[in-house]
C-alpha cells in the first residue's frame, strides 16, 4: 500500500492542526488575538445598564415624561384650587400628599402645579424641537446632497436666521404678538432650524462622495431615495443627539421667556413662571421658587448626560467603550476590546 502524498494530505484534510476548522475548535486561551471571536454587540439596555450616569438620567427623563403624560389625570384642578387659610405653609407630611411640597401665597398645592407646570413645559420644548428638527434636517440633507446653489442659498438663510439671538426675537415677537404656548413654540422652531439645518447639510455633503451613494446613482436611484434610504441612517444619530442637547437650550429659553412675563401666561404655569411667582418669598418661602429651579436643573443635566450618552452608543466606533465593565473605562478608553486581555 502506497503512502499518501503529504502535501495532498494537507490540502484535503481539514482537521489538520493549520487548517480553518482546527482553529475554529481550538479553544479561546489557545488562539491568537486575531482569532479570537470579538464580543458580540451588547443591547442598548445592556450598555444603558453599565453606565450608571445615563441610568439616573434615563430614569428622571422617563419620570418627567410620564408626570407630564399623566399628571394631570391624577391632580385634577388641584393646581388652580386656592386655600388662603392654607398660604405659604412649608413642606409638611401631616398635610396630606399634596402638601409634602408646601403652598405657594395662595394656599395653592406646590407639587401639583409642578406636576402641572412639567405639562406645559413639555409642551412646548418638545414640540419646538420636533419641528425644527424635521424641517431642518430635510432642508440641510436635500441642499447638502445636491450641493451647488441650492447648497448655497440654504446656508445664508441660516446664517440670517442665526445672525439675530433667539432669545431676543422671542423676546420681540411675544411683545408685538399675545404670549402664549402656540407662538413660543412657533418662535422656538423657526429660530431653531438652522442648527439642524448646518448639521444635515454637512453630513449630506461628506456623504454624497461616498461609494455606495455613487453606486445608487449609478443604478438610476431618485435622489429622495438615496437621501431617505443611504444617507439619513447615517445621519439620524447626529441629529437625534444634538436634538437632545437642543431640548435643555428650549426648555431654558421658555423658562426664561415666562420668568420675564411674556412666556406662558396665568392661569397655565409653567416651571419658569413658578420661580418668577416665588422670587419675592423666596427668603420666607424659599420653596416655592427653589423647588421648580430645581426641576428645570434636573431634567436639562439628565438630557446632557443621556446625550452624551447617545452619541457614543450610536458611534459604531466608540460604542465598544460603553461594552466594559465601569471600574475598567478609565483605564481601557483607548485599547480596542479584542485588545483587552
Amino acid at each position: 500500500m502506497s503512502r499518501e502524498d503529504p502535501t495532498t494530505a494537507d490540502d484535503t484534510d481539514d482537521t489538520g492542526p493549520g487548517s480553518d476548522r482546527a482553529t475554529a475548535d481550538r479553544p479561546t486561551a489557545d488562539r491568537p488575538p486575531a482569532a479570537r471571536a470579538t464580543p458580540h454587540r451588547a443591547s442598548w439596555w445592556r450598555m444603558l445598564g453599565r453606565d450608571r450616569a445615563a441610568s439616573v438620567a434615563a430614569v428622571v427623563l422617563t419620570l418627567v415624561a410620564l408626570v407630564a403624560l399623566f399628571g394631570r389625570l391624577v391632580i385634577g384642578d388641584r393646581a388652580q384650587r386656592q386655600d388662603l387659610d392654607a398660604s405659604l405653609r412649608p413642606p409638611s407630611v401631616g398635610d396630606g400628599v399634596y402638601g409634602l411640597l408646601g403652598t405657594d401665597v395662595l394656599g395653592r398645592s406646590v407639587l401639583a402645579r409642578l406636576v402641572d407646570a412639567a405639562a406645559t413645559t413639555l409642551s412646548v420644548a418638545v414640540p419646538a424641537v420636533l419641528c425644527s428638527l424635521v424641517i431642518g434636517a430635510a432642508l440641510g440633507l436635500w441642499a447638502g446632497y445636491h450641493g451647488g446653489r441650492r447648497e448655497s442659498v440654504a446656508l445664508r438663510v441660516a446664517d440670517v436666521i442665526l445672525s439675530f439671538p433667539s432669545l431676543l426675537i422671542a423676546v420681540v415677537v411675544l411683545y408685538v404678538f399675545s404670549p402664549s404656548a402656540l407662538n413660543i413654540v412657533l418662535i422656538l422652531a423657526v429660530a431653531r432650524i438652522p442648527v439642524y439645518l448646518r448639521t444635515a447639510r454637512a453630513e449630506a455633503a461628506e456623504l454624497r462622495s461616498r461609494l455606495f451613494v455613487d453606486a445608487a446613482r449609478t443604478f438610476g436611484t431618485p435622489s429622495r431615495d438615496i437621501i431617505r434610504r443611504h444617507i439619513l441612517p447615517i445621519a439620524l444619530p447626529t441629529l437625534l443627539t444634538v436634538a437632545t442637547l437642543d431640548f435643555c437650550f428650549v426648555m431654558l429659553t421658555e423658562s426664561s421667556l415666562s420668568f420675564l412675563g411674556i412666556g406662558i401666561q396665568p392661569p397655565d404655569v409653567s416651571w419658569g413662571l413658578m420661580v418668577a411667582q416665588g422670587r419675592q418669598y423666596l427668603q420666607s418661602a424659599w420653596w416655592i421658587t427653589v423647588l421648580p429651579g430645581l426641576a428645570i436643573v434636573f431634567t436639562t443635566v439628565s438630557a446632557t448626560v443621556l446625550a452624551a450618552w447617545a452619541r457614543i452608543a450610536t458611534d459604531p466606533a466608540q460604542r465598544w467603550r460603553l461594552t466594559l465593565p465601569t471600574k475598567r473605562r478609565g483605564a481601557s478608553a483607548a485599547v480596542p476590546p479584542e485588545l483587552i486581555p
